[in-house]
């Protein structure tokens, strides 16, 4: 019977554009899944998105939509970004689904009868990008998010509370026993750590918003996100519903399960996650591998520093494996990466068109000039034997490492354990000399022996490239002739397959890049990209209303004579507008497009009887009209000079 093995991104976040950093957690958890095939594994991939919470309400605002109109639209990119990656996974959970929030409500309500769950109040100081309360000894220089470093805001408000406490001793003693639970053991030490430092309990659920689950038994409370979004690792699998097949198979009863996180959402995986299994007396059968970051140069990627790429734009122009060869191999265990253009550039020339991809060429060019394209297994007693033995050992020894590493989620040393055999064997072709060997008769043995360690160390090196390389291994294998049966680890030894009849011409597997063109042109790409929406300049005309349904709208000239930017949202610009019978405060999500200065004193067009409400805090008393363009961009129908703060519009 096959052992299982489970594995899960983050679901992600989708208030906007998914750039190279989800692209490498889920092309890692991708590759180590790619690699669980090959080690005969019954396996399992989940990957999904977090489509509930204040941020994602507000990020609809500031785009026209409705906020289940937002999640759609992006849900369904974050798909088509990873079939153009060719991710494996089985799932995409998405925290919308019916089949995920009937068991969260259901998971509330049960922590809420065993005690674990309780009603109170709750004063402190809370992130909005986050979603978190955080005690004054957590924040960073006063009042900031030690998380994101967001300004955090004093909230008050009734809310139902976790009991971690409760479990703080149970689960340092889980995380003591299980000494590989947590990997880095450097991200394990911060945890206990955090632990040690006395656990306050959890707010989980919020008043403040309405965008999410709704509390079964008390519905004004909305659960907190990340309660919602942490059982999506068993909801996915059918926890309570009529077939929990999948969660007997691969959660209680399985063999391996692991989540992969970033680094910066490692605590509520280590200790909520286990806390509230244990309150649910649901065994923790997962290990938790937490990674660094993506990180350019100057920082973290941001679009007003100019400097995010899209998976996208590298998969177009250089290629599949290209990228996610590289984006897997650059950042090292337990630490950040820094992409350049100038280093993706040579990591691909280097690895991948010098090394690897000149080996394949030279060796069938040489089979095919010396041997008519076939060769077989040959012995000797030539002191050239030597360099096979060699590179039989090194061959050897690089699975056993391979495999060491990638169990223990070091990708990119299990990728330069590749890169060191592709370079031995390039070696034997310095060592032995193919062309003077083919210069005597008597040492044709020799030389065929040669050729066929070639040929049978790049089947070895491209079987190890499987989980990493997605295209290109077929075409080698057809280049050399390699059957099915020997494209997988059950006959990875050196010496199995006996023979090789090689094409005549092959491809090239990668073109040669020009460091000094191409990183000029990955510079151009930053921060441009493609459009988040794709869509006709032209809109579709909304359905015909009534004339009586316009003439509800009581639209009025408003001047703008105060304005700034929202101390906790920065799309929100908060103005004074003059709308004749009074100054409003508006709240409007243009501070993308404009500078509050560059308002004042304007002659704005403003819906003035609209119902009020709260945006983040700031009580918003009307909309000012704006305009959009097909690049999505804003701007503000201005009124005409000889109007005057309220007049009509009509």
């Amino acid at each position: 019977m096959k052992k299982t093995f489970y594995i899960t991104t983050p679901i992600y976040y989708p208030s906007g554009k998914f750039h190279i950093g989800s692209a490498y957690t889920t092309c890692l958890c991708d590759s180590i899944r790619r690699y669980k095939d090959l080690e005969g594994y019954e396996t399992r991939f989940l990957t999904g998105t977090d489509e509930h919470g204040q941020k994602i309400e507000e990020s609809a605002l500031a785009n026209n939509k409705s906020p289940k109109e937002h999640v759609d639209y992006m849900a369904s990119l974050a798909k088509d970004l990873w079939k153009e990656l060719k991710i494996t996974n089985d799932d995409f959970i998405r925290t919308t689904e019916k089949r995920h929030v009937d068991v969260v409500q259901e998971v509330f309500e049960k922590l809420l009868a065993s005690d674990d769950i309780y009603l109170g109040e709750y004063t402190g100081n809370y992130c909005v990008s986050c979603e978190s309360y955080f005690t004054p000894t957590q924040l960073v220089d006063g009042d900031k998010c030690p998380d994101c470093g967001s300004v955090t805001k004093v909230l008050k408000e009734e809310t139902y509370f976790l009991r971690l406490s409760k479990y703080s001793d149970r689960l340092l003693d889980f995380i003591d026993k299980n000494p590989e639970f947590i990997v880095p053991e450097s991200k394990k030490n911060e945890v206990v750590s955090f632990i040690k430092s006395g656990l306050l309990d959890l707010s989980v659920s919020r008043t403040a918003f309405s965008w999410g689950i709704k509390v079964k038994s008390n519905p004004k409370h909305v659960i907190y996100v990340w309660i919602d979004a942490l059982t999506n690792y068993i909801t996915a699998l059918g926890y309570g519903s009529d077939n929990e097949d999948l969660y007997q198979k691969f959660w209680t009863g399985g063999d391996e399960v692991i989540h992969v996180v970033g680094k910066d959402i490692l605590r509520f995986h280590a200790i909520y996650w286990p806390i509230m299994l244990m309150a649910l007396d649901i065994p923790i059968n997962f290990r938790l591998f937490a990674h660094g970051w993506y990180l350019m140069k100057d920082g973290k990627m941001s679009k007003s520093k100019g400097n995010v790429i899209y998976p996208e734009q590298l998969v177009e122009r250089y290629g599949l494996d290209a990228f996610r060869y590289y984006i897997v191999r650059e950042i090292q265990y337990g630490n950040d990466g820094v992409f350049t253009p100038e280093d993706y550039i040579g990591r691909v020339n280097t690895d991948l068109v010098n090394d690897y991809g000149n080996l394949v060429s030279r060796s069938i060019s040489m089979v095919n000039k010396y041997f008519g394209g076939t060769v077989t297994l040959k012995e000797h007693n030539h002191e050239y034997k030597v360099f096979e033995e060699d590179l039989r050992n090194v061959a050897k020894e690089t699975f056993l490492e391979y495999k060491k590493n990638m169990d223990e989620f070091k990708v990119p040393n299990a990728i330069q354990n590749i890169s060191a055999l592709v370079r031995r064997t390039n070696k034997l072709i310095d060592d032995t000399f193919p062309w003077n060997l083919a210069k005597d008769e008597a040492l044709k043995d020799v030389l065929e022996s040669v050729m066929y360690h070639l040929l049978e160390s790049i089947r070895i090196i491209t079987v190890l490239y499987r989980p990493f390389l997605i295209e290109t291994p077929a075409k080698v294998f057809e280049f050399l002739g390699v059957e099915e049966n020997f494209q997988g680890f059950k006959n990875i030894e050196f010496g199995s397959k006996k023979s090789y009849s090689v094409v005549k011409k092959p491809s090239h597997l990668f073109p040669r890049l020009d460091l000094e063109k191409e990183s000029v042109e990955i510079k151009k790409l930053m921060n441009v990209g493609k459009p988040i929406v794709e869509e006709p300049k032209f809109e579709a005309i909304l359905p015909e209303i009534e004339f009586e349904d316009f003439t509800k709208l009581d639209i009025r000239v408003g001047k703008i004579i105060e304005c700034k930017k929202h101390n906790d949202a920065k799309k929100l610009l908060v103005s004074k507008i003059d709308t004749g019978d009074k100054i409003r405060n508006i709240v409007s999500g243009i501070a993308e497009f404009y500078e509050p200065e560059d308002l004042i004193g304007k002659l704005v067009q403003v819906v003035v009887n609209l119902k009020p409400m709260k945006l983040r805090g700031e009580l918003s008393e009307g909309m000012v009209l704006c305009g959009e363009n097909s690049k999505k961009e804003l701007f503000v129908v201005e009124a005409s000079d000889e109007l005057s703060p309220g007049d009509k519009i009509s």
